[in-house]
Parts: C-alpha cells; sequence; structure tokens
C-alpha cells in the first residue's frame, strides 16, 4: 500500500512534547515510543493519553536511567555509561518493569541511550530476551537541530528506513520539523508502522 517506514520517538527524561503526540493523534499515524522509567514516571497525563490510543502507540524500554549500554566505564556523548554487566542489567530491566508498570505490556524491544553499543552488550541484552531497536534515520540529532533541516531529513526517508527523533523537548523547534517531515511523508504516501506491527504481523497484499 504505498513505501513504509517507522517512526520511533526516544523519551529520555525531561517533558512531553504534546505538539508531536497530538499531530500524530489527530492524523493517526502510529508511533513506537522508547521511554525511560524516568520520563514515564515524571509525564502521567501524556502516558494516559498515550495509553488511550493502543492502536496508534506502542511504548518500548529506553532503560530505567538514561544510561548508555556499555559495559566498560566512560561515557559516550558525555553522558556516564553503565559501566558495568550489573548497572547494565539493572538498566535494562529496571526500564522494562517501568514500561510493564506504566502500560501494562511487557516490552519487545530496547533502546539504548545514544543508540552505542558493544558486542559483549548486544549478546548479553538478546540473551535476556529483548530485541534492540536500531535505527537506519536519524531525524533530529537529540533534538538539537532547527524545524527545516529536521524536516527535511524526514522528509529523505526511503522505503523501510526507521527514524529516529524525541519526544521529550517541547521547547526545541526540533519537534515541530517532526511534525512537518511527518505529514509530507503522509501526503507522498508513506505507510507508518510500529516496531510491534512490522516484525511480529503478516504484511497484506
Amino acid at each position: 500500500h504505498g513505501p513504509r517506514v517507522a517512526l520511533t520517538l526516544d523519551a529520555c527524561t525531561g517533558q512531553a512534547d504534546q505538539r508531536i503526540l497530538q499531530a500524530l493523534i489527530d492524523n493517526r499515524i502510529p508511533a513506537t515510543i522508547f521511554a525511560t522509567a524516568r520520563w514515564l514516571k515524571r509525564n502521567g497525563p501524556a502516558l494516559t493519553e498515550i495509553k488511550t490510543h493502543p492502536d496508534l502507540f506502542e511504548v518500548e524500554n529506553h532503560g530505567a536511567r538514561h544510561l548508555p549500554a556499555v559495559e566498560v566505564p566512560g561515557t559516550v556523548y558525555g553522558i556516564p555509561t553503565a559501566g558495568s554487566v550489573g548497572a547494565l542489567r539493572r538498566e535494562v530491566e529496571d526500564g522494562a518493569a517501568a514500561v510493564k508498570a506504566a502500560t501494562g505490556r511487557e516490552p519487545l524491544w530496547f533502546r539504548g541511550a545514544t543508540g552505542k553499543y558493544t558486542s559483549a552488550v548486544i549478546t548479553l541484552i538478546t540473551g535476556w530476551h529483548f530485541r534492540i531497536a536500531g535505527y537506519s534515520l536519524i531525524a533530529d540529532e537529540g533534538a538539537m537541530l532547527g524545524r527545516a533541516t529536521t524536516a527535511h531529513r524526514i522528509e529523505a526517508a526511503k522505503d523501510g528506513d526507521v527514524i529516529i527523533a524525541h519526544v521529550n523537548q517541547p521547547a526545541k523547534p526540533a519537534g515541530l520539523g517532526v511534525i512537518d517531515g511527518v505529514l509530507a511523508l503522509k501526503a507522498k504516501g508513506f505507510v507508518f508502522v510500529r516496531l510491534e506491527d512490522a516484525f511480529t504481523k503478516p504484511v497484506a497484499n
């Protein structure tokens, strides 16, 4: 029925970008939201709204404390890593528990902060029965880009792309660019899918 893309939105810390959520609801555009335990705890009204649209939104695991999924001490983009296997497991499993407590469903997917992993971590996380969610199109560089640049990047999406943007920076212009870009894709006939649908349901002929 047209080229397909998956819109994934990271909810790291901070507040909910209601501009994006409302635009997706108004235009019936599904998305996968990767939420940290911190974001879920701080954004009860947004979570309630998300849960009233289970046909649109899938909430998945972005970790408990937004720590990069790296098992050795260090930093990634200035963010301290999990730093050990034990801390990594707590980041993953406590994040999953927060999603289940908030939504009533077990998350299938995990995306670590910054999207960086070591090969050892990939083996560990998949061994804990989570799929690791990557991406092929970076829309907003952590909500740091402007409206026009963010929209232009999304508009360049191709069939099969997994788009990553952010839904936790309501004061940044990037959120408006996410809306512009997504609506432009819809106007071009793109079909939006959640990761859950893309990987667990057959494609209709």
